[in-house]
This record gives structure tokens, C-alpha cells and sequence, in this order.
């Protein structure tokens, strides 16, 4: 049967990769011998941090984003556990906090220098001891500050709270125990209300958890899934594992009924693990292989047929573990829509690897640059476990947007007037008319000041960093909700700034009555 694809327009057909030169490269690292299923590094637009072997327990290297080259063999490390660390998290909002998991079933959160590192660091902010066995996933809420969940091998997920002043926690606020077996992969919806599971009993379980109730189970028996991934606002999940004939496959599902999936694609016959990885901006989907070179990817659509080969970047040098760049992080001016970084045990490097849309113009290309997500919470940890859901905030990439500044900078309120004392001689009173001349040269001024500033504020006022009187339409439902709340927002602090000049206005009739009573009284 002849194949006959279709024509489909789309701004990411050419996207191609592109490796960093040896410059730029970060080399003689000494990379995890470890053969846990992890990704063994995540990184920031401050920092690279990479699970490194060692003697004695576990450790991990925290390298400057900028120090390429040659690393000292005797580079500070990060090193307080007392078996191998196994999985590494950055905090989505603080760039200089991560965490890490180890086998000795501890989590520790570590609080990172601003300047470079000189000496190692044993002593970790907080320790978390809750797990009987060793932990081997760490998750971040992607918009409730200050949530991490851990998973171990005594089949338990433990939500923490790390807003507690104590150093050490043992009782973690909720935990997770509907499954009987070791969970693969975690992964939260958009406003993290849900969180999948892929487990090692072959289910995908979608999970309420701070009711701790499962809504959804996919046991599917051609398909034994590793990874699980959730596609945003689509409504969808993805996997990925092994098929019936032990062919590596992707899986798309329906996240209300995952009896049944959309969509089964098989790749190839290679045994390696395959990361999925998700950019909710363009709608791309990478799969990269653990054990070789390649990084396929996808265009997503809410429609049949749902996936749609783009192309595949290849490279001889096979990665052990793979790590993504936030939005934030990423070369705009070079239309870079995406970066990876590789670990690639044979030759002890770090390579960085640019998914770039080629584009004439060195302009901001705003079409492929749509607001993102931003490196501010929504949300306390709190607000979170008290039920409230919020989507995250979003911030645009274009460059010289300025830092976010979520309140509205109000013109300071003048002195009130002194009433003047009519005890006091006439001799050392103003005459009427040069009070009132006086006076209104005052309220002249203060109009000059509130126009003044207005201007800036308006460019100030957004409280997720775009400006609302410039951005572009909203295209997806969350970013049209967010859009609307700011607009609330807006509404209520340009209701409380009339309020106050209402004031201000009556307090200044009030005085100027009572000067004119005052000098009718002489």
C-alpha cells in the first residue's frame, strides 16, 4: 500500500538541531557510572547540575552555566548523602535551590552560592526522612511554591511542605499509596490539580493527590510504559516503553479515558530508554533515546491524526542522560526555541544541543515566542493544599521586557495641610488670596507628579510581565483566563487609585473650608 502523506502547514517543519561547539562544551566530568533510569542532570539559566561518581556516598557537581571548557579535577562538590544520588531537581522558582534523592532514602534540599563555589558542601538546608527505602523520583510543583513530592521503592509518593522552619521533616503532609509497585515516571498537569504515574505493575494511573484518589488506570497489555508524560492544556498523555515485540513505541492517551489509547507509533528495535519531552509553547514533542544519539520530534495537534513527524536530529555520541534549558533560559535572538544537555559518559563531556527555527531576520520573532511560563509561583504552598488551583504565570521572552512588577506604584500622598492657629496674631497670617494661590499651586504640582508617573505605571502594572496594553490575542483557553484575571486585577487597583484622589480631594475641600472660616472670623 503507497503512502501518500498530506500537506500540513506549520512554522516548525525545518527546525533542525545544533550541537555546541567543544568551546562551549563542558568537559572532563566525571558522570555517574550508575545505571539508574534518570536523567542525571537539570539545569537552569544559572546553573548545570550533574550526578557525579564518587567514593564514600553520593555527590553531585553544580558548574556556572557560562564556565565552559576544561573542569578542574578538584572542582567543589556537592556531597552529603550517604549512597548514590539518584535523581536531581532544581526549584522552578528559586535558581540558586535544588534537590536531591539518594539510596540512602533521604531528600535533601541544598541552598546554592551566588558566587563560585569554594570549598564542598556537606550540610543541606533541609532534610527530609520519611521513605524505608532508597528514593528514586523527585518533583517539583509547577505552581505551588515550596511543594516537592519523592517517590520511593517502598511504593509510596510523599508530598512535602518545605515552608516549615525546621531543618529536618519527618512527616510529610500527605502520601500517595494507591499503587503496589516502584513508580517510573511522574508527571503534573498545567496547573498541577493532576499527577500521572507510570508503574513498573505496567499501569498509568492519573491521580487526584491531595485527595489521594485515583480517577483514571490504563492497563494496557501491548504496551509496558516507562515514561508518562502529560501534553499541557490538550487533555492528553503520553508514554513511552516497550510493545508487545519488544520494539520501543509511544503511546498517546485520552486523559479521561485511558481504556483505550489514541494512538500507538513503534520506533524501533533498540533497548534503550526513551525520554519524552514536552514544549506546551510550540506544541513539540522530543523523544530522545537513552543509549544512542537521536532526538526525534513531533508536532502535537488536539485533532486526528494527533502526531506528526518533524524530523530527527542524530549524533554518534550516545547520551546517558539528557536535561532541558527552561524558556527562560534560552537565545531568543538566535531563534532557539529549545536546548538540550547532553551527558555523554565516553568522553566525560556535557554537550548543549540547540533546537533552532531558521529564520532571515534577527528581529524577536514573536510567533514562535509565545508567552511563557514564568519563574514566579502562583500560588503558596498553602493556598495549594487548601484546594485552590491556578494556572502558572506567564512572562514574554522579548528582550529588554523589563522584571516583573506585580503592584501599581500609587503617587505618594502629600502632607496634610496645617490649619493655621487663630490664637495667632494677624501679623503672622498669610493674606486669603496667597493661601489660595499658594494652594493651588500645590494641587498643580501634584497633577504634574500623577501624570508623571502615570505613564511608567502603566508599563508596570501587568503582574505576570507582558504588557496588557500590547499583547497579542490569546490562543489558548489558559492564556484567555489568565488575560482575564489580570484585567480584574487592573480593574480593582484603578477602583482603589480613584478611591484615594477622592479622598485626597474631600480632605483638601475640608481644609480650604476651614481656612476661609478662619478668616472670617478676623
Amino acid at each position: 500500500m503507497s503512502w501518500h502523506p498530506q500537506y500540513r502547514s506549520s512554522k516548525f517543519r525545518h527546525v533542525y538541531g545544533k550541537a555546541a561547539s567543544k568551546e562551549k562544551c563542558y568537559d572532563c566530568v566525571p558522570i555517574t557510572h550508575s545505571v539508574h533510569d534518570n536523567h542525571f542532570c537539570a539545569v537552569n539559566p544559572h546553573f548545570i547540575a550533574v550526578v557525579t561518581e564518587c567514593a564514600g556516598g553520593g555527590a553531585f557537581l553544580v558548574i556556572p552555566i557560562h564556565q565552559t571548557g576544561k573542569l578542574d579535577p578538584h572542582y567543589p562538590r556537592i556531597c552529603g548523602h550517604k549512597g548514590n544520588v539518584l535523581d536531581i531537581k532544581w526549584n522552578p522558582f528559586n535558581d540558586f535551590v535544588i534537590a536531591s534523592c539518594s539510596e540512602d532514602a533521604t531528600v535533601k534540599i541544598w541552598d546554592i552560592p551566588k558566587h563560585l563555589l569554594t570549598k564542598n558542601i556537606t550540610t543541606p538546608t533541609k532534610e527530609l526522612l520519611g521513605h524505608t527505602r532508597r528514593v528514586g523520583l523527585i518533583e517539583w510543583h509547577p505552581t505551588a511554591n515550596n511543594i516537592l513530592f519523592s517517590s520511593g521503592h517502598d511504593y509510596k509518593i510523599m508530598i512535602w511542605n518545605l515552608d516549615s522552619r525546621e531543618s529536618v521533616l519527618s512527616n510529610p503532609v500527605k502520601i500517595l499509596d494507591a499503587h503496589k509497585d516502584v513508580v517510573l515516571s511522574m508527571s503534573f498537569n498545567t496547573d498541577g490539580s493532576l499527577l500521572a504515574i507510570a508503574c513498573r505493575d505496567k499501569k498509568i494511573r492519573l491521580i487526584d493527590p491531595r485527595a489521594r484518589t485515583v480517577l483514571q488506570e490504563a492497563s494496557y497489555k501491548s504496551h509496558r510504559a516507562n515514561k508518562v508524560l502529560f501534553l499541557g492544556n490538550m487533555k492528553k498523555l503520553l508514554s513511552t516503553g516497550i510493545s508487545r515485540w519488544n520494539n520501543r513505541q509511544i503511546v498517546l492517551w485520552d486523559q479521561n479515558d485511558l481504556s483505550v489509547p489514541l494512538l500507538e507509533e513503534e520506533l524501533d528495535g533498540s533497548s534503550g530508554l526513551l525520554f519524552p519531552f514536552y514544549d506546551s509553547d510550540t506544541n513539540m514533542l522530543y523523544i530522545v533515546g537513552k543509549g544512542d544519539g537521536n532526538i526525534r520530534y513531533y508536532e502535537i495537534s488536539p485533532e486526528k491524526p494527533y502526531l506528526s513527524y518533524l524530523m530527527e536530529y542524530r549524533s554518534q555520541l550516545p547520551q546517558k542522560g539528557i536535561a532541558m534549558m527552561p524558556k527562560r533560559g534560552l537565545e531568543v535572538t538566535a531563534c532557539e526555541i529549545f536546548r538540550f544537555y547532553k551527558l555523554i559518559p565516553t568522553k566525560s563531556l556535557i554537550e548543549p544541543v540547540s533546537m533552532i527555527v531558521p529564520r532571515w531576520s534577527e528581529s524577536y520573532q514573536e510567533d514562535i515566542y509565545p508567552l511563557t511560563t514564568g519563574g514566579q509561583p502562583a500560588m503558596t504552598a498553602q493556598e495549594w493544599l487548601n484546594g485552590f488551583n491556578k494556572g502558572p504565570l506567564l512572562v514574554s521572552l522579548r528582550p529588554g521586557s523589563g522584571p516583573v512588577n506585580s503592584l501599581l506604584q500609587l503617587p505618594e500622598s502629600e502632607p496634610p495641610v496645617k490649619r493655621p492657629d487663630p490664637n495667632k496674631s494677624q501679623g503672622g497670617r498669610m493674606p486669603p488670596e496667597e493661601m489660595q494661590t499658594k494652594s493651588e499651586i500645590k494641587d498643580s504640582r501634584n497633577q504634574l507628579k500623577v501624570e508623571e508617573r502615570l505613564p511608567n505605571n502603566k508599563h508596570m502594572c501587568p503582574s505576570n510581565g507582558f504588557d496588557v496594553f500590547e499583547c497579542p490575542p490569546p490562543k489558548t483557553g489558559n492564556e484567555l483566563l489568565q488575560m482575564f484575571y489580570q484585567q480584574q486585577e487592573e480593574i480593582r487597583r484603578l477602583r482603589e487609585l480613584l478611591n484615594q484622589r477622592d479622598v485626597r480631594i474631600k480632605q483638601l475641600e475640608l481644609e480650604l473650608r476651614n481656612i476661609y472660616m478662619d478668616t472670617g472670623r478676623y
